[in-house]
C-alpha cells in the first residue's frame, strides 16, 4: 500500500505537472524553432508574443464573462482563444511589415535580426504592461478539477490523493491537437511543403517559384497561433503575469536548442526534457521516500536539490551543457 501511495504522490507532484508544463514549453519551442528554421534568426520577442496573445484572450474572456457567456465546466478562455490568435496574428504581421521586412530586404545577418527582435521584445513587453498592468491576472473559470484528491481517496482508500486540474487536462489535449494540426499542415498541404522547402534550401526554393513573402506570412501566422495557445494554457494552469512570460524565454529556448533548433520533433522532445528536469530537481522528495523507505530511514529534511525559486537555473545548466557538448541538439537540428 505504501508503494501505491508513493506512486500516487509522484504522479501528483511530478508526472502530471511535468506533462502539462512540458506541453506548454513544447508549443512555445515550436514557435521558436519555426522562426529559426524558416526565417533564420532567434526571436527574442517570442515570450512577449505569448504574453500579448494571452492578454487579448484574457480581455475577450473578461468581456464574455461579463455578458454571461461561458463554457460551463470548461474555461471561457477556450471560446476567447480564436480572437486572441487573430489579435496576435495582426500584431506579428504588422511588426514584420514595419520592422523585419526592411532588414530581410537588406539581407541583414541573423545577429542583426536578433538585436532587432530584442528591441521588439521591449516594446511588446511595455505594451502588455500598459494595457493589462504588471500584476497577476486570474481568468480561469469553470470546474477546477477533473478529479480531486478527496474523491480519489474515497474511491481508492489510499492515504495519498491524486488531483488532476481541469487546466492540466485541457493543456495536454489542446497541445496534442495543435501539434497534430501543425504536422499535418507541414507535411500534407502545398503551403506547408513550400515552407519546408524554403527552410531546407532558400535559393532552390526561389528557383522553384516559391513566393518567399507568402512563406514568411504563413510562418508568422502559425507562430502567432502557437504562441497564443501556449501562453493561454500556461496562464490558465498558473496565472497571467507579463514578466513571467519574459522569464519563460529561457526554458523555451533551452527546449528548442536541447531538442535541436530548427527541428519540430526536437522542440517537442526538448520541451518535456526541460519540464521534467525542472520539476524533478525542485521537488521535495521527502513524502515519496517516506513511503518507500523503512521508518528508521525516513528523511528528516525535504530532500530537495533546489528551491522552486531557482527552477529556471535548471534550464540554464542544461542549455549550457548542450551548447558545450552537443550544439546540434538531441535530434540534430541546425548548428547553434
Amino acid at each position: 500500500m505504501d508503494f501505491l501511495n508513493a506512486i500516487v504522490a509522484l504522479a501528483n507532484f511530478v508526472l502530471i505537472p511535468g506533462l502539462a508544463y512540458g506541453s506548454q514549453l513544447a508549443l512555445g519551442a515550436l514557435g521558436v524553432t519555426l522562426i529559426y528554421g524558416i526565417l533564420r534568426f532567434s526571436n527574442f520577442a517570442h515570450g512577449d508574443t505569448m504574453a500579448f496573445g494571452t492578454m487579448i484572450t484574457i480581455l475577450v474572456t473578461w468581456w464574455m464573462q461579463a455578458k454571461g457567456i461561458t463554457l460551463g465546466p470548461l474555461p471561457t478562455a477556450l471560446l476567447a482563444l480564436p480572437l486572441g490568435i487573430l489579435g496576435c496574428v495582426a500584431l506579428l504581421l504588422l511588426t514584420d511589415r514595419v520592422v523585419y521586412r526592411f532588414y530581410r530586404e537588406q539581407k541583414a545577418k541573423p545577429m542583426i535580426l536578433v538585436i532587432v527582435s530584442t528591441g521588439v521584445m521591449f516594446i511588446m513587453e511595455g505594451l502588455v504592461r500598459l494595457v493589462i498592468g504588471p500584476d497577476d491576472q486570474n481568468f480561469a473559470d469553470g470546474a477546477r478539477f477533473i478529479i480531486s484528491a478527496r474523491d480519489f481517496k474515497a474511491m481508492t482508500g489510499l492515504q495519498e490523493g491524486l488531483s488532476i486540474k481541469t487546466t492540466q487536462g485541457i493543456t495536454v489535449v489542446v497541445a496534442v491537437i495543435a501539434v497534430a494540426l501543425l504536422f499535418w499542415f507541414l507535411n500534407k498541404t502545398r503551403t506547408g511543403k513550400s515552407m519546408r522547402a524554403y527552410s531546407d534550401n532558400e535559393d532552390l526554393a526561389l528557383l522553384s517559384g516559391i513566393n518567399p513573402e507568402r512563406v514568411v506570412t504563413y510562418t508568422w501566422i502559425i507562430v502567432a497561433a502557437l504562441a497564443t495557445v501556449a501562453g493561454t494554457l500556461y496562464g490558465l494552469d498558473k496565472s497571467f503575469k507579463p514578466f513571467v512570460y519574459f522569464q519563460l524565454l529561457l526554458p523555451i529556448f533551452a527546449s528548442a536548442i536541447v531538442g535541436g533548433i530548427g527541428n519540430p520533433i526536437g522542440a517537442i522532445a526538448g520541451g518535456f526534457v526541460i519540464a521534467f528536469s525542472e520539476v524533478t530537481v525542485t521537488y521535495a522528495w521527502k513524502k515519496v521516500l517516506t513511503y518507500l523507505l523503512p521508518e528508521s530511514w525516513a528523511p528528516d529534511g525535504l530532500v530537495q536539490l533546489l528551491s522552486t525559486d531557482y527552477k529556471f537555473a535548471v534550464s540554464f545548466v542544461i542549455l549550457l551543457i548542450v551548447l558545450l557538448f552537443r550544439p546540434t541538439g538531441l535530434f540534430r537540428g541546425k548548428m547553434v
